[in-house]
């Protein structure tokens, strides 16, 4: 299993936000992370400072934003939809989506639940509980 360091991460969307910045060829995962990059301008300066955003350093008590913990929340959604796993995540972030009129404004919802589902995994101690996960976006998606 794949397993980037922080440092990996932040270097992949600043590399990713150079190229569609630039306007070089994209590797295919680029040109996802480069999709929701553009739904995110306020992240530009961080993005395009590649020094400095492997300095940053994003606590709660600063009330920033990490715009990469951020973004990669949308491609692990994203990567969850497309391989529909856990099973029905696929149709319930579709049916958040319709409901919302906007799959960014659903993709916000869902990072809310898998956030909490990672919380409570932490707190526990045990594994994710993708079962639960599922039924949180299922919840906000009926509602």
């Amino acid at each position: 299993m794949f397993q980037p360091s922080q440092a990996d991460v932040r270097r992949f969307f600043c590399t990713a936000y150079a190229k569609q910045r630039d306007g070089r060829v994209l590797e295919p995962m680029e040109a996802v992370a480069a999709r929701w990059i553009g739904e995110h301008p306020e992240y530009a300066a961080e993005l395009g400072d590649e020094a400095a955003a492997l300095a940053a350093m994003y606590t709660v008590e600063d009330g920033r934003t990490n715009p990469f913990l951020h973004l990669s929340m949308h491609l692990s959604i994203e990567e969850q939809v497309a391989i529909d796993q856990p099973t029905g995540i696929r149709q319930a972030v579709q049916l958040l989506a319709a409901r919302r009129g906007d799959l960014h404004a659903a993709h916000h919802e869902v990072m809310d639940c898998l956030g909490e589902m990672i919380w409570a995994s932490q707190r526990s101690g045990l594994p994710p509980d993708g079962a639960a996960y599922l039924e949180a976006v299922r919840q906000r998606a009926t509602r």
